[in-house]
């Protein structure tokens, strides 16, 4: 059985890479030349770290068109202390970018609820553990239980739950409420299923979760 080198599986970004070069740059040339020294997109999104979650390849979106956040779990911290990624990146993204849309989105079978969940094994993991005390408000705001969803249902719950919590600790901060009370900026909960690739919508008026978009 041949043994798999480390650089093996780096070549296969390298190979990537090469055909980036070869087949896409050159016929959006004039695109990326116009992104080289600026870029204003309308779109702030917050989602999970997870390798599963594709952005561009879920939304149909492309260089320039979102200014992504990423972290285990889409949290958006609410602390005392004055540095943090997370809160800094939504700052500039609607105080200097100006973006139109800040986008939450959670997703289905994500890790850090099971995490949060069932914190077996957690010992090892001790800045993914303090991390967690972020979700914990996802208790408070758990959904009902769908049983289309079977044995996956109480996870699916708590994750709608997180990001009922997480959208308002997106509101909580001072430059989205002020973006917000000046009509420039829309907030938006969202939940992506992986199985099935559709998203829902969180409808804070109806407080439940709504497809994005409706079967005709």
């Amino acid at each position: 059985m041949k043994v798999r080198r480390p650089e093996d599986t780096v070549d296969r970004l390298i190979e990537g890479h090469k055909k980036f070069l070869a087949e896409v740059f050159p016929h959006r040339r004039s695109q990326f030349h116009l992104l080289a020294d600026s870029q204003a997109p309308e779109f702030l999104f917050i989602t999970c770290s997870d390798s599963r979650i594709v952005p561009d390849l879920i939304l149909g979106t492309g260089p320039g068109d979102l200014f992504i956040t990423r972290n285990a779990g889409n949290v958006v911290p609410i602390t005392n202390h004055d540095v943090d990624g997370v809160t800094a990146t939504i700052e500039y993204a609607v105080e200097v970018l100006k973006v139109k849309h800040a986008i939450l989105c959670g997703h289905s079978d994500c890790g850090a609820m099971k995490a949060a969940l069932n914190r077996r094994g957690l010992e090892a993991l001790p800045k993914a553990s303090r991390w967690l005390h972020h979700v914990e408000a996802a208790f408070s705001h758990r959904q009902p239980l769908k049983t289309e969803e079977g044995q996956n249902a109480e996870l699916a719950a708590l994750i709608r739950g997180n990001v009922i919590a997480q959208l308002k600790n997106l509101q909580a901060q001072p430059s989205v409420m002020g973006a917000v009370a000046q009509g420039r900026l829309t907030v938006h909960g969202w939940y992506y299923d992986i199985l099935t690739g559709h998203i829902e919508r969180y409808d804070e008026r109806l407080r439940r979760f709504l497809p994005l978009i409706t079967e005709k």
